[in-house]
């Protein structure tokens, strides 16, 4: 193990779930509600809960709109949470003794 200290690991991204959606959003950008709903296997009320405290911390955005007439949520990753969850990643591998190149 290397001298990374665990404390400076980011709670609010160190959560199963909100891992997940950060994780998810790191690679698609934005994602629909409804389609983090189904890649995480939660439901509504759990996945609105851990976007609620994401952004809080101003990791992600979401926006409420219509296609047609049915409602649509986008979630989004916020410039803010591509850099915490970077910095996440970092910190575990550091801590895992397994520095990424570059």
């Amino acid at each position: 193990m290397s001298d990374y200290d665990y404390r400076t690991i980011d709670d609010v991204i160190h959560s199963r779930v909100r891992l997940a959606i950060m994780s998810y959003l790191a690679s698609a950008h934005s994602a629909e509600f409804t389609e983090l709903k189904k890649v995480l296997k939660v439901s509504d009320g759990n996945l609105s809960t851990h976007l609620k405290k994401l952004e809080d911390h101003d990791y992600v955005k979401t926006e409420k709109g219509f296609v047609g007439r049915k409602p649509q949520t986008m979630v989004q990753i916020t410039e803010d949470g591509s850099k915490a969850f970077k910095t996440y990643v970092d910190g575990i591998a550091a801590m895992l003794g397994q520095q990424k190149p570059g």
